[in-house]
Formats: structure tokens, C-alpha cells, sequence
């Protein structure tokens, strides 16, 4: 009697794609395979993160039952889980890619030595990121500041191509069960905003190429200045497909990479793009590193800091309800869509930390609940660079002013009209202060302060010198004055 083949399993998580997904491929290089999803009972991912999460992993079970290949879906303890599935199928290796957020990393260690224990071959792979974070040092140590690092990493090291989709696959013999993913709550309820959602996104690794050449027919000759512009389609919008991991850095890498070799034309707009893919591998590099960065400031000078307690301003900020026209149309963009364009999201964060000095940590736990590309890492290097107290950060001194940036950004008010219809009929010279607006214009746009839109939270110059107050305070402290 011959013996099958030894059956492989394969774990997905924030990589829901068949194309250059490493795991995936050396495992089917070997024989039958089993994909498999683990959900922690104890996940801490935001709703529309989940959303996404969900309705991908629909898109990616039917991909796989077009290639014969079931997805089992299990909740719990992964560590409990997954020896249970390995003895039921009889599988002789588990394969994944590798994850850098701590709470991953401590699973997989842990899954590992596991495994290794009951006779078990397990193989990861870099699949998540252009290089490992510990291979990319500056004397043994890691990299603080943004601009070296990435003219380093471009300089030392070779990329890797992306592999192909793996074909054929081998099913396994038999399939354990699997629990339905309607049961995990994952769509929205209470507020159901996923219609919402809906309205504004495709979701899966056919959509993220969509995106992809989208974005490359109509934003990328304009990239380099037009990525500040959020009333002109000039970004990618990639962000919650590299979230979810519908599309691999490598896979983006070599697509611009290619077509800057095949369009001399738009290499400085190329250049700029991957910079910003840059900055994503900068932040995991950074949370590899510092794995407090969600929670802690890494200048710990501004554990002194004297931020304000305020839940009303809080709450006016989440509800785009400040009185400042671009914060709140960038609030109100991303409690619809689940996403906001990236020149909004510094606009908002400032005015959060700044204006308001409400805790950098209350803004991020907002942005990781309701964006769809909720990211550990980004999330928590970028607002940290907008507090003023992470690596490579902008100063705190530099505090945005939002008119001013609306002036400059959105200087004919689409961003705003859009996103803020109450305000849609006020002329231009006055949309981006409507609280300075004469009454008679006010009146013929039919916009009552204090009842279509709430006037301003704050004075902006005087709240601008509150902050440079309390910064000099730690600043004095820091430096024993």
C-alpha cells in the first residue's frame, strides 16, 4: 500500500493572497496542502479592519475552491488549535509568513517550539516586508530616523522578485472541520456602517491590482506634488490592500520598478511612491525594534507631558464636529469610508494633539477602530511622528494650522464640499472659515453656525500657544532648566 505524500499546512493571516505568498508556494512545491485560518478569541483588531478582514477571507475561500482547496477557519488559542488540527489530518509540516508585531511574534515562537516538540517541520518566510528588520542595522543598531534608513536599504540591499501564483495544488485526502465565518461578528451591527463601507471599496487580491493599474492610469503623473492634494484622485489608495496583504510590498516594488524602466518619464513620481512604501517598512522596522511603540512614547521626555483630559473635544474630533472645515471633512471621510487621505490624516492628528493636546494614544485607538487599513505599526510611527515624540519626528513646535492648510491643499473647497455638505453652498473665499464669514453669505449658503455646523472648539492661535507652553515646560525639564 503506498503512502500519500505528507500533507503541509498553511496559515494565513494579514496575507490573504495566492500570488508571492512564499508560505503558500514552497508548501505546494511539496505536495497536498491544507490552508488555514486561526482567529484569536482574544483579537483586539478594530470593526473596520474586520470588516475587510472578513469579507476578504470570503473572496480568498472561493479562490481556493476554484483550485480544489478548502480553508478551514478555527477560533481560540492558536496553540491549542493547531496541534489538534495537525494530529486529525496527520500533517507533517506547517508553513506560514512571518509576522513583527510583538504579540505575533511571541504566538509564533511559541507555536514553534510546539511543534518542533510532537516531530513537526515548520518553515517561515519573509513575505510581509522588503527586508527583515534585523538585517537592516546601522552599526548593529536600528535606524531612528526615516531618510538614512531608506537611502540605506535601497543601497545594501536586492529585493527579492515576487513569486508566482503556485499551480496545481494538491488537496488534502480529507479536510478537518471549519467554523463559518458569518458566526465571528465581523460585519457591523451596531452602527451597521457597512453598507457604507461598501459603497467605497472592493475588497480582495483582484481588487488590489484593480486599484494598482487605477491608480497608475489616473494619479501617478500627477504623484509627486499631487499626493497633498485630498480633492484630486492622486494616491494609490493601496494602504488597506497592503494592510490586509492582498498585495505584497515585493509585488508593488517591481511593478513601479518596472514600469520607471519602462516610462523614464514618471520616475520622480515613481520615486516619491515607493518612498511612502518606505515609510511602511520604516514603521515595521521601528515596532520590531521598540516594541512599546503603540503604548509608549519613544522620547520618554514627553511621558511629562501635560496632555489634556477633555472626552467632549475628544468626541467633537471623532465626530468631525470641531468647527475647523478640513478636520471635520477628514473625520467625516473616515467614519464613511474607513479610510482618509494621508496630508488629512497629519491635518487632523495635529489638531488632535496640538490644538486640542489630547493624547496621541486616544487618536491612534480611534484610527485603529475605524480605519480599513488599521496598521500596527504605521499607526503608531505616524502619530508619534505628529506628537512630536517618536522616531524621526516632526517637532512639536511645528503645529499645523488647519486654514491654512486647507488654503493650500484644498484651495478650491472639493474636499470639503464633498465630505461636508452643509457647507457645499458657501463661496470659496469663506469655506475654510465659514466662522469668519459675513451673515449675508452665511445666510445665502443657508449655513447657521452653532446649528448646520458647530463653530470652532478652540481659538487655533490661542490653543497653538498653549502647546508651545507645555512643550517648553518638559522641554525645560529634559534639559535640568
Amino acid at each position: 500500500m503506498s503512502h500519500p505524500t505528507a500533507l503541509t499546512l498553511v496559515l494565513f493571516r494579514n496575507d490573504l493572497r495566492l500570488a508571492d505568498h512564499p508560505a503558500l508556494w514552497h508548501a505546494a512545491q511539496k505536495g497536498p496542502i491544507l490552508p488555514v485560518y486561526l482567529r484569536s478569541t482574544a483579537d483586539q483588531s478594530g470593526l473596520a479592519w474586520r470588516w475587510w478582514q472578513g469579507n476578504s477571507l470570503q473572496i480568498l475561500k472561493a479562490r481556493l475552491a476554484e483550485r480544489g482547496l478548502p480553508l478551514v477557519l478555527r477560533s481560540g488559542q492558536a496553540r491549542e488549535i493547531l496541534p489538534e488540527i495537525v494530529r486529525s489530518t496527520g500533517a507533517a509540516a506547517v508553513y506560514w509568513n512571518r509576522r513583527y508585531d510583538p504579540e505575533g511574534m511571541r504566538e509564533d515562537e511559541e507555536l514553534k517550539r510546539l511543534l518542533k516538540t510532537m516531530g513537526i517541520e515548520v518553515r517561515s518566510f519573509v513575505g510581509n516586508l522588503l527586508v527583515e528588520p534585523w538585517e537592516h542595522l546601522r552599526e548593529g543598531r536600528p535606524y531612528r530616523v526615516f531618510t538614512p534608513f531608506w537611502k540605506a536599504m535601497l543601497a545594501r540591499h536586492q529585493f527579492a522578485r515576487p513569486l508566482p501564483e503556485p499551480a496545481p495544488c494538491v488537496a488534502p485526502a480529507d479536510t478537518p472541520k471549519s467554523e463559518d465565518l458569518a458566526d465571528w461578528g465581523w460585519q457591523p451591527r451596531h452602527p451597521d456602517w457597512s453598507l457604507s463601507l461598501a459603497a467605497h471599496w472592493r475588497v480582495g487580491e483582484a481588487a488590489a491590482w484593480e486599484r494598482l493599474h487605477a491608480f497608475v492610469d489616473e494619479g501617478l503623473t500627477h504623484y509627486a506634488e499631487g499626493r497633498n492634494l485630498p480633492g484630486k484622485p492622486y494616491v494609490s489608495r493601496l494602504s488597506p490592500y497592503l494592510a490586509h496583504g492582498e498585495i505584497s510590498p515585493r509585488q508593488i516594488w517591481w511593478h513601479f520598478s518596472d514600469l520607471a524602466q519602462e516610462q523614464p518619464g514618471s520616475h520622480r513620481h515613481i520615486e516619491a511612491f515607493l518612498r511612502e512604501l518606505g515609510w511602511r517598512e520604516f514603521s515595521w522596522h521601528l515596532l520590531y525594534h521598540f516594541p512599546d511603540l503603540p503604548r509608549e512614547p519613544l522620547r520618554p521626555e514627553f511621558g511629562q507631558f501635560p496632555w489634556r483630559d477633555d472626552p467632549a473635544a475628544l468626541r467633537a474630533w471623532q465626530r468631525g464636529r470641531t468647527g475647523y472645515p478640513i478636520v471635520d471633512a477628514g473625520m467625516r471621510e473616515l467614519w464613511q469610508s474607513g479610510w482618509m487621505h494621508n496630508r488629512v490624516r497629519m491635518i487632523v492628528a495635529s489638531f488632535l494633539v496640538k490644538d486640542l493636546r489630547v493624547p496621541w494614544q486616544e487618536g491612534e485607538a480611534w484610527f485603529w477602530d475605524t480605519l480599513v487599513d488599521a496598521d500596527l505599526a504605521n499607526n503608531s510611527a505616524s502619530w508619534q511622528w505628529v506628537a512630536g515624540c517618536g522616531a524621526d519626528a516632526a517637532p512639536y513646535f511645528r503645529v499645523f494650522n488647519p486654514v491654512l492648510q486647507a488654503e493650500k491643499f484644498d484651495p478650491d473647497g472639493d474636499y470639503i464640499r464633498k465630505w461636508l455638505p452643509p457647507l457645499r453652498q458657501l463661496p470659496t473665499a469663506h469655506i475654510h472659515a465659514p466662522w469668519e464669514a459675513p451673515a449675508p453669505v452665511l445666510e445665502k449658503a443657508g449655513v447657521t453656525l452653532g446649528k448646520d455646523y458647530p463653530r470652532p472648539l478652540v481659538d487655533h492661535h490661542q490653543a497653538r500657544e498653549a502647546a508651545l507652553a507645555a512643550w517648553e515646560t518638559i522641554r525645560r525639564q529634559t534639559e535640568g532648566g
